[in-house]
């Protein structure tokens, strides 16, 4: 084809990892003033802080010559998702009129039909370049072929991608996700992800085939994923990227963490990423040349904040020297001060705020004294509350008819202690179990079940293995055990009783973890060995507990830490 491609100045902002985190964020900074720290909050990003700026942005850049693109994860996080799953996040999005979004983990915790949902209600493309769909069997809510859904093509070896013409002239755009998203996430068993890297390579062939030769990323892969696509590339202009909640820049001076400078040049290529919880929004101007290099580049993250600055008190007022440190917040040169936009302000008051605050002033229970989260166990014991949480998958499975024998849940999945006092289902779903990931079932023969458990504990503490964290340690309800950290690989777990009767290696049990431990991911590789694929139910973690405690209200006073296998006798 005949390329007679011209140079091209434009202006991206670009977000990623937003969460749900539709309201600002109260974030704690660090200010030193005359030799004195000071640690002031201010009210930071939220949407409604994110249209305004995107509404300025877009003003001052010619209209086809600004592009807004979100990096992936916009699942999860908060209560909104808890309540309103992926209708919210549309909504709000929609009202951001982002160019692209790029698919990441977290949107397939549940599967692929809360995908299928949200594409249908969008009004914007999800890009999924390595994403294979050719073999999606019959659904409610299919993916392949949707207009919204920009996936791996099966025939040509390459990403879908979309093209957007700013001053006569063609830009690409397409998207790529982790790798090993059945890893980390829960994708429908007949759908999978490519190599990224070969299809990177195969697509961009192919685009400067179709004569473009300005070439965008949106990758929800991490951030040194990106920086090393980056090294083995050629052709591709930049990647912005997700996943890892890197915030680039220069934060020190107001006591954030940060990386790198804004936009990292590998091979030719910038790789950009703009932290987390839509606090902050990155923003670049860059130009191509007529070959498709970027020749200039200027950019940075932007803190997005309100007019105020707070101050936590105990002294005089008068010897805070808050105009000061006010002035040194909105004085930096990475941050934005941005009113509230007032029609997300208007769908937040008007559609969703009022059920969460009603979940907010919902009491479930009352706790006598603080119950305490830890990962791993330590000289005061283990966690209090991740054993409860299991205990109500077994209370709700049976509930719902299963004969559960036994559950197991992973450390991470709790993520706060319960301070003494009432506990509100916003509490539950909105912060101890954010992740709104579904509970299910599964039959296990009893030899299995010791092998569970140790590769469990084996990979939270890197025992004979590079493990993947302390959030993988399993908590259990009808299940005891012994770890023996020194025996030899698979004589580790001993005295292993369920429901207070030793285990018969024989004996097929049904337990209830997870979708996400089910899939034998961090260690629980033995949990593959349940006869068929098990059962995976549409009642979360936080859905579970509630109805525990709604049950059983009393049951969060009677805990001990040598107790908690017997309170649900």
């Amino acid at each position: 084809m005949k390329k007679n491609n011209k140079p091209l100045k434009l202006t991206i902002a670009h977000i990623n990892d937003t969460h749900s985190y539709f309201e600002p964020t109260s974030l704690q900074l660090n200010i030193s003033h005359n030799n004195i720290d000071y640690q002031p909050f201010v009210s930071a990003g939220g949407f409604a802080r994110i249209a305004s700026r995107v509404e300025q942005l877009r003003t001052q850049t010619s209209s086809d010559g600004f592009l807004l693109l979100h990096a992936g994860d916009c699942f999860q996080g908060t209560l909104y998702f808890s309540l309103f799953k992926g209708e919210a996040n549309a909504e709000l999005l929609n009202e951001l009129n982002p160019d692209a979004m790029a698919l990441g983990n977290h949107e397939l915790d549940m599967g692929n039909e809360p995908v299928g949902k949200f594409v249908r209600e969008i009004d914007f493309p999800l890009l999924a370049g390595n994403w294979n769909l050719s073999q999606e069997g019959s659904k409610e809510y299919p993916l392949n072929g949707h207009p919204n859904v920009y996936h791996y093509d099966e025939k040509e070896k390459t990403a879908q991608w979309i093209e957007k013409k700013i001053e006569s002239e063609r830009v690409a755009i397409f998207g790529l996700s982790i790798d090993k998203m059945a890893d980390i996430a829960n994708p429908d068993c007949d759908t999978s992800f490519e190599s990224s890297l070969q299809v990177a390579r195969a697509t961009i062939r192919a685009i400067k085939r179709s004569g473009i030769n300005k070439i965008i990323i949106l990758s929800h892969m991490g951030y040194d994923a990106d920086l090393e696509l980056a090294s083995q590339l050629e052709g591709v202009g930049l990647i912005i990227g997700g996943h890892s909640h890197v915030l680039q820049g220069d934060f020190s001076a107001l006591g954030l963490a940060s990386k790198d400078h804004y936009g990292v040049c590998v091979n030719g290529t910038y790789v950009v990423q703009a932290g987390y919880h839509a606090m902050m929004m990155g923003r670049c101007d860059i130009e191509f040349s007529s070959e498709g290099n970027i020749t200039q580049f200027i950019g940075k993250n932007e803190l997005l904040v309100g007019r105020r600055v707070f101050m936590d008190v105990d002294d005089d007022v008068s010897s805070i020297p808050y105009e000061a440190i006010r002035d040194k917040v909105q004085s930096h040169p990475n941050v934005q001060v941005c009113r509230k936009h007032p029609l997300i302000k208007q769908i937040m008051n008007e559609k969703y705020r009022p059920r969460v605050k009603a979940l907010q002033d919902q009491k479930v229970t009352t706790l006598s004294r603080t119950l305490r989260h830890v990962r791993l166990p330590d000289e005061h014991g283990g966690s209090e509350i991740a054993p409860l949480v299991a205990m109500s998958f077994v209370h709700t499975m049976r509930s719902l008819g299963h004969q559960v024998d036994f559950a197991i849940h992973n450390a991470g999945g709790v993520r706060n202690s319960l301070n003494r006092g009432a506990i509100s289902v916003a509490d539950i779903a909105g912060k101890l179990l954010p992740f709104a990931v579904p509970i299910g079932v599964y039959q296990i023969y009893g030899k299995y079940i010791p092998q569970i458990i140790e590769g469990a504990i084996d990979n939270a503490i890197g025992n004979g293995v590079i493990g993947t964290g302390s959030g993988s340690y399993p908590y259990t309800s009808q299940l005891e055990f012994h770890y023996d950290k020194d025996k030899p690989k698979g004589l580790r777990v001993s005295h292993v009783k369920i429901a207070g009767h030793s285990l018969v290696l024989d004996k097929i049990y049904t337990g209830s973890s997870s979708a996400y431990t089910m899939k034998g991911k961090e260690g629980y590789d033995a949990i593959l060995n349940m006869m068929g694929n098990g059962t995976v139910t549409n009642w979360s973690m936080a859905d579970c507990f509630i109805k525990l405690l709604s049950d059983k209200p009393s049951v969060v006073n009677r805990v001990g830490r040598d107790n908690i296998g017997s309170i649900l006798k």
